[in-house]
């Protein structure tokens, strides 16, 4: 008996330590909340994470641009995307790890009775902006997407929105955004990792992102654009400091994730080397961005054969500086900024400054910001192929070639634009075993799981916007 009394002992006073059995079950070590700064700050580096990896199952926009090329795998650069997960990586990253984690800490921030209303808005200011940014980047990828009825737990087949339809709606949201904004009073501090609540650049980046945005439209719909575009010029980015940066340090996993995939220290891989695309141009202009974009074989500059397999050694490699842990991951910049007012100036939009003033301003921007000095830029310019003058008989010719060139390792972007400005002229591979009729992606098809878990409202939007094909061209592509 004395024994059934000492066992049973410690089992009596364990459970009345414990106000229920639930509890046992409670995991200590893990937050059952989370504040809303960090949430913010998560949605921050997964966003920034997912425009900056080199990732072959997320983002091949290097490739399609035609700034890499690769040496042994040739399914991207022949833009297969059904051989890997790729619009599948792209579109659960947003959903899933952005635009939830930022919906989330609004709804915290609108829960919190304490915050004082500027301080409120102003952190809710932020996280529209992202938000914004990160729908842009659905839009602009896939065409219709699940918005409206998107992020509900409890209607796991959404609908997808008409994209142009979502697009005002985003534009209606950031401006609703930007007023709301007290530039002086606190927002999100310690956790907004690119402006440290600064809030008059958050200004800045929501007036550029407005700028941006509106001459996406600019060839579908110029009235809208030029509206668009004349109220946020005043209030943009005007230097390198205002760019919106994500800051990344030298320790996994919030290293660069370009660092994680080509830097020695932390991958054997050799997938990469740069292609003659862009490494001839450069070489032609006698570029002082090359030292920062490649390596040098024999000290010179030599591009591999795009699309086709290239031995590693023998090519230029994507520069030390690129695959650098600390190298910050841009969002935005002002190099990108001033071409966008560049072509503001020749649409008509705005009749400040000259399109050759702010293109000067652009490349010198991007020229500095990759190492190169102010009399690196004036030098550069000078060249009759550089020079606004004469570069080329087309402002679209002159301005896409050379932010072509300034977005460099920002692929996704310099996508965009591409498809935008129609500039450079790129041509899928050809010749020797490259299959016949490639043709470089407009669009990016949507994840192949939704086929089987959202079949008819997929179906339907493939229907929409005229095939669910990497050759369907977006509502706003009409040039």
């Amino acid at each position: 008996m004395k024994k059934l009394i000492l066992f049973f002992l410690p089992v009596v006073l364990l459970a009345s330590c414990v106000d229920s059995l639930d509890e046992y079950n409670i995991n200590e070590k893990k937050a059952t909340t989370v504040p809303p700064v960090t949430l913010f700050s998560n949605a921050l580096k997964n966003l920034t994470d997912l425009v900056t990896t080199p990732s072959v199952n997320t983002n091949n926009y290097r490739l399609y641009v035609q700034h890499w090329s690769t040496t042994t795998y040739l399914d991207e650069p022949r833009y297969n995307l059904t051989a890997r997960t790729i619009p599948q990586a792209l579109w659960q990253g947003m959903y899933r790890d952005v635009i939830s984690d930022l919906n989330e800490s609004r709804r915290l921030i609108n829960a919190d009775a304490l915050t004082a209303a500027a301080v409120k808005n102003n952190e809710l200011a932020q996280i529209e902006i992202m938000e914004v940014y990160s729908w842009s980047i659905l839009l602009n990828t896939f065409g219709n997407i699940p918005y409206s009825e998107a992020l509900d737990p409890s209607n796991p087949l959404p609908k997808y929105d008409d994209a142009k339809t979502v697009y005002y709606a985003i534009l209606d949201r950031l401006d609703k955004a930007l007023t709301q904004i007290t530039p002086t009073a606190a927002g999100f501090s310690s956790g907004d990792l690119i402006y440290k609540g600064d809030m008059a650049k958050w200004v800045k980046f929501g007036n550029s992102l407005k700028l941006k945005l509106a001459m996406v439209i600019a060839d579908s719909d110029a009235a809208k654009a030029k509206t668009m575009v004349a109220a946020a010029a005043p209030n943009v980015m005007t230097s390198n400091s205002d760019k919106a940066a994500f800051p990344y340090i030298a320790t996994p996993p919030n290293y660069n994730p370009v660092a994680q995939n080509l830097n020695i220290l932390y991958s054997t891989r050799q997938d990469y080397v740069g292609a003659s695309t862009l490494i001839n141009p450069l070489n032609a202009l006698n570029d002082p961005r090359r030292a920062a974009f490649f390596t040098t074989i024999d000290g010179k500059y030599v591009g591999g054969n795009y699309g086709f397999l290239n031995t590693y050694a023998n090519f230029s490699h994507v520069g030390t500086k690129i695959i650098e842990p600390t190298l910050e991951g841009l969002l935005m910049d002002y190099s990108e900024v001033a071409f966008l007012l560049a072509e503001a100036v020749e649409r008509g939009f705005i009749t400040t400054g000259t399109a050759a003033g702010y293109y000067n301003e652009a490349v010198t921007a991007s020229i500095v910001y990759w190492g190169g000095t102010a009399a690196d830029a004036t030098t550069y310019l000078a060249q009759p192929k550089v020079a606004y003058a004469t570069a080329a008989t087309t402002w679209q010719e002159k301005i896409g070639f050379q932010k072509w060139i300034a977005l460099y390792n920002r692929g996704w972007e310099a996508w965009v634009e591409w498809r935008r400005l129609d500039y450079p002229k790129l041509s899928p591979p050809t010749g020797g075993n490259a299959p016949a009729g490639l043709a470089i992606p407009v669009r990016i098809i949507y994840p192949i799981n939704e086929q089987t878990l959202n079949p008819t409202n997929r179906e339907a939007a493939g229907t929409a916007i005229g095939g669910d094909l990497a050759t369907t061209k977006l509502w706003w592509d009409v040039k």
